[in-house]
């Protein structure tokens, strides 16, 4: 039975049906929390959480997947009329485009530290569609031999895949899942939720900012108690547009209070210490407290996300990519891998300038640089060129032999 298994589980069907639980702690459990459990619904309403999330996933989706063949000295050409390239590139499945796909699978990964998919295969073992999983439904179970299974709920059902079955791309952990990074930060989701109720009560009081009535004469208490119910008339009739006032009467607001400024500033850093959660410059999210870091210092921020953040995550998506979708002879012989060229992109005079500098030293193709401007290929293109009019010094007439440098062009 070993082996119907094996073959269920590498053509993407289920092998049994068991009862399963979802392990999120790859490491040790975060400290006990204080307050219920913050899920995904929740944590999306805090707006620096879902500015983060929408940066990193909607970055990643957008990036160029691209499939190339390698021959065997290590040549490289985009194979585009391949399945593989069809998969990755162009239809990931038949419900979703390339962008949603992705991006599902890095909201799973960014949220949950893991992202699974179901990979179905053809007769000859190759992907033909891949199907996104939520992770909070997908159990890990390692083998006494050293191999994974993957249980799956549905339906009050649990199906188990093996591990050539299952596209697992994992954030840090423990090297059988990634560490859940919504679990670990609950504190941070707690302070940002509570300030952010707290707000919404403050500003419950129709707008109305508190403050004193200052009348230069002393009150009966009568007179206190009808200027009371005077005002709050006012207040319930929703008539904050305009207020009489008796002669010798003025209204002072009260500015900020310290709990509010407290509050202010607690949102404020909610801002900053959640980008760090994400790893992601506050200002990238809209932080306006970090508006002076705009202007000469953007690129340099962008430089620093893409390098930091962004390359390690794409990097670990296509080695997760070449490890469970490629089979082994296509491990061999083709390679995938996401482009960021266009993230760091200067003007194009500049790009224009680099291309010519490459192409005419034979570093790159004429085609390989129309390809990073979304650029059809043209006949001839894939030929590598270089200057023919450079010469070694040594071959210059008068040079070679130890004469003087001709003052006329040496005719060629």
């Amino acid at each position: 039975m070993a082996w119907i298994t094996t073959v269920l589980g590498w053509f993407g069907g289920a092998s049994s049906q068991v009862p399963g639980e979802q392990i999120v702690y790859p490491i040790t459990r975060p400290v006990p929390l204080t307050r219920p459990e913050v899920g995904i619904d929740g944590a999306m309403q805090v707006s620096a959480v879902w500015a983060c999330i929408e940066l990193l996933t909607e970055t990643v989706a957008s990036l160029p997947c691209f499939v190339s063949s390698v021959d065997a000295a290590g040549n490289r050409a985009l194979a585009r009329d391949s399945q593989l390239w069809r998969l990755l590139h162009t239809q990931p499945n038949s419900r979703h485009t390339p962008f949603e796909f992705w991006q599902f699978m890095a909201m799973q990964y960014l949220l949950r530290g893991n992202a699974y998919a179901r990979l179905e295969r053809d007769a000859k073992g190759e992907v033909v569609a891949m199907w996104p999983l939520a992770a909070d439904q997908v159990t890990v179970v390692a083998g006494k031999g050293g191999g994974l299974t993957y249980e799956y709920k549905f339906d009050g059902n649990v199906a188990i895949y093996g591990e050539q079955s299952i596209l697992h791309w994992r954030d840090k952990g423990n090297g059988l899942i990634g560490m859940s990074r919504l679990s670990y930060m609950q504190s941070t989701l707690g302070i940002a939720l509570g300030a952010q109720d707290q707000s919404v009560k403050t500003h419950a009081r129709e707008g109305r900012r508190p403050g004193v009535f200052m009348i230069d004469k002393l009150l009966t208490p009568e007179q206190r108690k009808q200027i009371r119910e005077n005002f709050k008339g006012l207040k319930e009739a929703g008539e904050d547009d305009l207020l009489i006032l008796e002669a010798g009467a003025k209204w002072e607001p009260v500015s900020l209070t310290p709990a509010e400024a407290q509050l202010l500033e607690s949102r404020r850093f909610s801002i900053e210490d959640i980008a760090r959660w994400f790893g992601i410059p506050s200002v990238l999210i809209n932080d306006t407290a970090k508006t002076t870091t705009w202007g000469t210092g953007v690129q340099q921020i962008v430089e620093g996300f893409v390098k930091f953040k962004l390359r390690p995550m794409v990097t670990s998506l296509a080695q997760a990519i070449t490890r469970r979708v490629l089979t082994p002879g296509q491990r061999v012989t083709m390679s995938v891998a996401f482009s960021m060229d266009a993230l760091l992109r200067s003007s194009l005079k500049d790009r224009a300038q680099i291309y010519a500098t490459l192409v005419q030293n034979g570093i790159q193709t004429r085609n390989e640089c129309r390809q990073l401007e979304d650029l059809p290929p043209m006949d001839g293109g894939d030929l590598l060129t270089a200057q023919t009019n450079l010469a070694p010094v040594g071959d210059l007439p008068g040079l070679a032999t130890g004469g003087d440098v001709p003052s006329e062009p040496v005719a060629q």
